[in-house]
């Protein structure tokens, strides 16, 4: 979707239509600092384990506050980085402890979701139980960020320009190569070391080192999508300090670059259709014919606007790339599939006016043309540093192939991502492995049974392979399913977390 083609699409909750901002006005007052759990750590960690957190009131009920990591675990001495956080404290004033949230992305910002929609991410009973903390990882956004330009039209270049000559080409490849390349080279100069230590392993030693300051003594977490591997990862290395773990939209940690993008392709081709046989029955559906031939359609689109972009009014060229990015947004939630259906008549009347609209939300570009944010190179940071890939021609052309059979309209848009981290200049740390978490407390593991962004097989291979895993399954559409489905599943995720209850069977909501 990016000139990066990295394949797999951003695993964000926070890609998703505008949330409301909603958040608990009137709290009783909390402790300004925390109590750290003052635990035994090697002397060189101490410094950061024990650290007091001092909160400030920043709007809403909301208190913020700044904690310091090494920037690399491995030799603290190297420096230290700035980490963001936001709670809002426990509404009922009788709390159980900290549960600290993480939106997906990578790269999405879990500072931004606690702040302006804690009550998307988490419902009343959580929130009268727990101080909801949303955290930046390191590189995103409030934290110490990764930066790779100075001018946001770099950006905009590498995000949206139509890179020349046929799709899957020498020519093709070559270009999205060298621009893969030029733009890590980029990051790398205007972020320095931390650019190779942004990594998942990486975040989640922060992970623990916030726990321990915040004063818990295990950790409460609810993370989603790409939260979902970070607490992975964390149970992996931390079993012992697991408190009470939900994973909603579960990230197969063992899937390879091509099987995680072959099992995103499906999923959101099984969204599209989903949506085509829902919108037969609306009266301002833009297609008349079956789902086959609007999925033909779909496609014929792409083709053409590879052959003849068209133009916006601010000069940018809608190509099949952008036009892909909007239309898989409105895909991670049912409740969004009207805008997908303006998405389609204004594009087939020529107008690319609402799809840029749609691709800069999910971009997190401003209509000035600034950012706000740094979700896309902390996305690809992050991304690159958990496993670089095969960037072999002869084998994206293999995969192409089979991308195009197992899904004929988006496997070409998610095909080549071979082209990118290969190229990026850091090396990869994390190997691609199952994650077992022998001794860790019970983790609850949601599926959506047709989650387009983290397919439903992805949440059952993570509950079986997980020592303590569980499985709950939301039989619907949507990204994600906590908060935002049925109360069967809110109740299920509510009374794990407060009361530790884990369902004796899959409850099937």
């Amino acid at each position: 979707m990016r000139s990066l083609r990295l394949g797999l699409v951003a695993l964000a909750l926070a890609a998703t239509l505008p949330l409301s901002g909603c958040v608990s006005w009137f709290l009783p007052p909390a402790a300004s600092t925390s109590t750290p759990t003052g635990e035994d750590v090697a002397p060189e960690l101490k410094p950061y384990y024990g650290q007091v957190l001092s909160w400030s009131s920043c709007g809403g009920g909301m208190q913020c506050a700044t904690a310091k990591a090494p920037m690399d675990w491995s030799d603290p001495s190297a420096g230290d980085i700035e980490l963001a956080l936001v709670r809002q404290p426990a509404t009922s004033g009788n709390r159980i402890g900290s549960l600290l949230v993480n939106p997906g992305g990578p790269g999405g910002s879990g500072y931004d979701f606690v702040k302006d929609s804690v009550d998307y991410a988490t419902d009343e009973r959580l929130q009268a139980s727990f101080d909801v903390v949303g955290f930046d990882p390191r590189g995103v956004n409030r934290s110490t960020p990764v930066t790779c330009y100075t001018d946001p039209a770099e950006l905009d270049a590498y995000i949206y320009d139509i890179v020349p000559g046929e799709p899957g080409s020498d020519e093709w490849l070559a270009e999205l190569g060298a621009n893969s390349k030029a733009f890590g080279e980029r990051c790398l100069e205007l972020t320095g070391p931390l650019l190779g230590l942004v990594d998942t392993p990486s975040a989640a030693r922060d992970l623990d080192m916030l726990r321990a300051a915040l004063g818990d003594t295990t950790l409460n977490y609810l993370g989603y999508s790409y939260g979902t591997l970070l607490g992975q990862v964390y149970a992996d290395l931390f079993p012992g300090k697991t408190g009470r773990l939900v994973l909603d939209g579960a990230v197969d940690p063992a899937a390879t670059d091509f099987e995680g993008t072959a099992t995103q392709a499906k999923g959101f081709e099984s969204a599209l259709k989903a949506f085509l046989v829902d919108c037969a029955g609306a009266s301002d559906c833009p297609f008349s014919g079956s789902v086959d031939d609007s999925l033909s359609e779909i496609r014929a689109l792409l083709d053409n606007l590879d052959a003849s972009p068209l133009r916006n009014s601010d000069g940018r060229q809608l190509g099949s790339s952008a036009m892909f990015t909007a239309i898989i947004l409105p895909l991670y939630n049912k409740d969004n599939w009207q805008y997908l259906r303006q998405l389609f008549t204004d594009v087939f009347a020529g107008d690319a006016t609402y799809a840029f609209q749609l691709a800069d939300n999910y971009n997190g570009r401003n209509e000035d043309g600034t950012y706000r944010d740094n979700q896309t190179e902390a996305f690809i940071s992050i991304n690159c540093l958990d496993a670089h890939g095969d960037g072999d021609v002869a084998t994206m052309r293999a995969e192409a192939a089979e991308l195009k059979q197992l899904a004929p309209v988006f496997g070409p848009q998610m095909s080549w991502g071979g082209t990118g981290c290969p190229n990026w200049p850091v090396p990869a740390k994390r190997d691609r492995a199952p994650i077992v978490a022998d001794g860790s407390s019970d983790i609850l593991v949601i599926g959506t049974t047709n989650d387009p962004a983290t397919p439903y097989s992805w949440a059952v291979t993570v509950a079986n392979t997980l020592s303590k895993g569980h499985l709950v399954t939301y039989e619907g559409e949507g990204h994600t399913a906590y908060n935002k489905s049925n109360a069967c599943v809110n109740d299920t995720v509510d009374d794990f977390l407060i009361n530790g209850t884990v369902p004796a069977a899959d409850p099937k909501c």
